[in-house]
């Protein structure tokens, strides 16, 4: 494995660790696509270092656990703002 290749995963690695964020925004964060960010963690990072591998792969699972969550207050403030600019456009 090249030398960049080493060093993105293993900064990707300490990165989502030490903040607890997601893959994707891993992935913008590092300006690469999700699939590499999530090839970078699941294989090439075991490769590297499987101590780092253990901790990603506790965060992953609890990011995983807990994404119904996030997509029930993503959809509970769409509408939220939806009602909003309802009310607002009756008032004008």
């Amino acid at each position: 494995m090249k030398d960049y290749i080493v060093k993105r995963v293993t900064d990707m690695a300490d990165y989502i660790v030490a903040t607890g964020c997601t893959l994707r925004f891993a992935a913008k964060i590092f300006a690469v696509s999700k699939s590499t960010a999530h090839k970078d963690m699941s294989e090439r990072l075991r490769q590297v270092d499987e101590i780092r591998y253990e901790s990603v792969r506790k965060r992953i699972d609890v990011n995983l656990s807990e994404r119904h969550l996030r997509g029930g207050v993503a959809t509970k403030n769409k509408y939220k703002k939806l009602r909003r600019m309802q009310v607002e456009l009756k008032k004008n």
